[in-house]
């Protein structure tokens, strides 16, 4: 068995942007604030025709009964996913928020088609994780230039302060989850559109409340996203079984969580909370 901790390849990364930097102090202290940061800078022209090229490969691997939407954990499955989700750039800005030693736990696409009439309602992340504290980010990076449009993430600056919102089963089939905030609850005088360039990446906090709105272009909308977190935070197994972790940076030295296989090839999932093992080999 190979050692889990040790890359499986060394593929080339995609052209980062001539503009990629570190948070600037407002940043930091906007993320703290709002719960939220975005049009970060991560992918040049070139990236970002290889991400976008990247982006239909995976959607081309599906079977045509599973939705892309429905499936997540790719870093688990493809050594290019993985390798995208340890682009420097992206690291350098999750570092700046939640410290040197970075833990990656998922991975997955948002794909919204021209006139999808998809929706993902208002919801807090950290209400689908059995994961203590709640300290993951997420990196929601624009594979397309996202706007209201076309369905653009919004989010409520700041609710990450306000505690668990209580969230309602809907099980409308235009819903992307089936779990949701009541509209009541919702303070839309601090709702953010998440607009962004393709190339361009925004992190949110777990406890941020957020969701999008049906695109009504004639313009893709694909969010790739990445959990990250300290190597503090522990799922509970008994929930989570299939939960596992993989240092993208620095060090774990609290092992609390089981570790991944690092992918080899190509491979696909083709349902949710996949365990390594099932890409391995």
């Amino acid at each position: 068995m190979r050692d889990m901790n040790v890359r499986a390849s060394t593929l080339p990364g995609f052209a980062q942007s001539a503009n990629v930097r570190r948070l600037t102090e407002a940043e930091k202290a906007q993320y703290a604030r709002d719960g939220y940061v975005k049009n970060l800078p991560v992918f040049s022209e070139d990236g970002v025709a290889e991400l976008q090229a990247l982006y239909r490969d995976m959607a081309a691997r599906m079977p045509d009964d599973i939705d892309v939407n429905k499936v997540n954990n790719w870093h688990k499955a493809s050594a290019r996913v993985f390798d995208v989700c340890r682009t420097p750039a992206i690291l350098d800005y999750v570092e700046d928020v939640i410290g040197p030693d970075i833990m990656q736990w998922g991975c997955q696409l948002f794909v919204k088609h021209p006139g999808d009439g998809s929706v993902v309602p208002w919801h807090q992340d950290a209400q689908y994780w059995p994961l203590n504290p709640h300290r993951t980010v997420t990196v929601w990076l624009a594979v397309f230039d996202t706007d209201a449009e076309n369905g653009a993430m919004r989010l409520v600056s700041g609710s990450h302060h306000e505690g668990d919102f209580r969230h309602e089963t809907n099980d409308a089939q235009n819903l992307v989850l089936d779990q949701e905030v009541p509209e009541p609850l919702i303070d839309y005088g601090r709702v953010v559109s998440m607009d962004m360039k393709a190339g361009e990446m925004s992190l949110h906090d777990d406890g941020l409340l957020h969701g999008s709105l049906p695109n009504t272009s004639d313009r893709m909308r694909v969010g790739f996203t990445m959990r990250f977190c300290p190597p503090n935070v522990k799922c509970d197994l008994d929930v989570w079984p299939n939960f596992e972790t993989y240092v993208a940076r620095g060090e774990d030295r609290l092992l609390l969580n089981p570790r991944g296989f690092v992918p080899s090839g190509e491979r696909h999932p083709v349902r949710r909370f996949q365990h390594s093992s099932e890409f391995a080999g």
